[in-house]
């Protein structure tokens, strides 16, 4: 492999490191959410109360007349997710512009790391289910990273992953959104209505033209807009959350002169904490209640259209997201940071098997017509994300001492100036302050060493 050249997963840029830590205290949080959510939605349904669970998700509500009579379940599904397909839209543009994604060179790792780690899951669905007869229509369920649910999985570990591997899984869950959006919006699209469909083009429009040529500010203007567009995509045959993900490219994600945060990074600000705290927790309590007893979880490693599923979340991620940054690194001048090996790399491939609000989206959209198959598909999410999770846990345990002294190198601010130290390195007022601060102390020891030698000065 060449020695030379740019390397990968070194220091973040201040303002990318900045960045990322306020993104993921708000996913870590909103994963927690999540992860209670699914906790709750099984308990639910796997109980006497189960038939309760079933009644308020089956609950239909909304104008017939607009052809938005729609179940709990759907709403939750094509209605908030919506919300989080926006924020994914948002991230998006932002890392075109201002993060990994706008350097070609740097974009090219993540997104061979993420379009290689959606192709292997789909190739061992594909190959389980065509060795044991299975229905190859949920070939895409096992491609999709859930980050929310991956980071929260950190945060209660108590894992110190040092920011440019949690950058890079950040990244990659973003260009995994992209591929994802993609797969929903051209393989579960159904007959289209062109006139509706005519209609929420036109609505985008207006969005765009109002947000980037007239400068027009306010909610009370693009959220009723907003909900138009929506009503109007889901009543066109294309899924629903495409709607929002078109309005969260249209933001503008640059900061011009005088501006401390650009309306991309405003808007998505205010509406992370609705889509992580509200949105997909709702969704994941309406979609996760599946009935998981000793039956059901024998079926999902007999059924191939269920053990493909778990397969390509634990091998076929694992082995994708790999492979895809090994062989970046191996047939470009890219090269792994030194402070990080490949083992790391693994560990985070492994994470990266985590599917659930988007897998838990396409195994419904996949299994439309057999109820039964949709629910054991969507037991063996879950059980192949749990199997992700315990296997990615031992991985990151034992490298866990490697990271909390990377995570303390990062963070360090001797200087005390809010700014860490690796940042200072050629400021020599950094530099300044720190010989500053030593003298200080050697001053100090110094009175205390001459105290200790004649206990009798300081009386004097």
């Amino acid at each position: 492999m060449p020695t030379s050249g740019r390397r990968f997963l070194g220091r973040l840029p201040l303002p990318e490191y900045r960045y990322l830590a306020d993104a993921l205290r708000a996913e870590t949080l909103g994963g927690v959410l999540l992860l209670v959510a699914a906790v709750l939605a099984l308990v639910w349904a796997n109980t006497p109360l189960s038939h309760s669970y079933e009644t308020v998700r089956d609950f239909h509500v909304g104008p017939e007349s607009l052809g938005l009579h729609l179940s709990v379940e759907h709403w939750a599904a094509d209605g908030l997710l919506a919300v989080f397909f926006f924020v994914a839209g948002a991230e998006l543009k932002r890392e075109l512009v201002a993060g990994d994604l706008r350097d070609p060179r740097a974009a090219l790792l993540p997104v061979v790391a993420a379009a290689c780690g959606m192709i292997a899951p789909a190739l061992v669905y594909t190959l389980v289910n065509t060795v044991g007869g299975g229905d190859l229509g949920g070939w895409a369920v096992p491609t999709a990273t859930d980050i929310a649910f991956a980071l929260a999985v950190l945060a209660v570990l108590g894992t110190a992953l040092p920011s440019p591997l949690r950058a890079f899984l950040l990244t990659l869950a973003v260009v995994d959104d992209l591929f994802a959006i993609l797969i929903i919006a051209v393989f579960f699209t159904s007959d289209l209505n062109f006139m509706a469909l005519g209609g929420a083009v036109a609505g985008l429009a207006v969005f765009w033209f109002l947000l980037r040529r007239l400068r027009v500010r306010g909610w009370y203007v693009y959220v009723p807009l907003a909900l138009v567009i929506w009503g109007l995509m889901y009543n066109s045959g294309v899924h629903a959350t495409i709607a929002g993900v078109a309005m969260g490219l249209m933001l503008r994600c640059h900061r011009e002169e005088g501006e401390e945060a650009s309306p991309g990074e405003r808007v998505e600000h205010l509406v992370r904490p609705f889509s992580a705290g509200l949105a997909v927790p709702l969704f994941a309590l309406f979609s996760a209640g599946v009935a998981v007893g000793g039956d059901a979880l024998a079926d999902i490693f007999t059924r191939p259209e269920t053990l493909g599923v778990v397969l390509g979340l634990v091998v076929g991620k694992a082995v994708g997201v790999f492979g895809g940054t090994w062989l970046t690194a191996r047939f470009t001048r890219a090269s792994l940071s030194d402070e990080l090996a490949w083992s790391d790399l693994f560990a985070v491939s492994v994470l990266a098997g985590i599917g659930f609000t988007v897998s838990l989206l396409i195994g419904e959209l996949a299994f439309t017509g057999d109820p039964r198959l949709t629910d054991e598909v969507k037991a063996a999410v879950l059980v192949g994300s749990l199997l992700a999770v315990l296997l990615a846990t031992v991985l990151l345990r034992l490298r866990n001492r490697v990271y909390v002294r990377l995570l303390a190198e990062e963070e360090r601010d001797e200087d005390r100036d809010g700014v860490p130290d690796v940042y200072q390195q050629d400021d020599p007022a950094h530099h300044q302050r720190l010989a500053d601060s030593y003298e200080k102390r050697a001053d100090e020891h110094r009175a205390r060493a001459r105290e200790r030698e004649d206990p009798g000065a300081s009386d004097a």
